[in-house]
């Protein structure tokens, strides 16, 4: 009996995880892949050491720059909602093409191991492609800036990176004791 609770247990929850697995590759919470967060949250490193407000505001940007962020940060805004707008059953529809490949897979009788690295396949290149944006993005806010600025901010970015690994250092020994 305990062998049918486990299987029945497994065949509830691996498909929930691959849908979380999924959901992520595919547009993440909020529709914005990354954990759901825009360009200041973890996706760009978020305040261990990454890009958020709060460094941009220690830059000390001339009123023209923070006209052109903010002009690129709508830009990109704009180009983010019309391009999951105009696509939104045909964004969904492969979701969901996707999501029952999955179950199909992990509710088989035998595990398919080639079906699943396709399928991890597909969730890595999902991922690759939206990080590749990501990046250019970021690139494109960067070019905005001063070299001094620019060592300023990988100097603030530094400092910050250091105080999360301090506290994480320090959670992690409440761990330990």
């Amino acid at each position: 009996m305990n062998k049918i609770k486990k299987i029945v247990v497994t065949a509830a929850v691996l498909p929930m995880v691959f849908a979380t697995a999924s959901a992520y590759a595919f547009g993440g919470k909020g529709g914005q892949g990354m954990g759901g967060h825009g360009m200041d949250g973890p996706g760009f490193g978020g305040k261990c050491g990454g890009l958020d407000r709060g460094v941009m505001r220690q830059l000390d940007l001339t009123d023209e720059q923070e006209d052109k962020l903010r002009d690129l940060r709508d830009a990109k805004r704009d180009e983010m909602r019309a391009k999951f707008a105009g696509n939104q059953e045909e964004l969904q529809a492969e979701r969901q093409t996707y999501q029952t490949q999955v179950q199909d897979l992990v509710l088989a009788a035998e595990f398919d191991k080639e079906e699943a690295q396709t399928l991890a396949q597909a969730m890595v290149e999902k991922q690759t492609e939206r990080r590749v944006q990501m990046l250019q993005t970021r690139h494109e806010m960067m070019s905005i800036l001063t070299a001094d600025q620019k060592v300023q901010l990988k100097e603030l970015q530094q400092e910050r990176m250091q105080n999360c690994s301090e506290r994480m250092q320090k959670k992690m020994s409440k761990f330990d004791n």
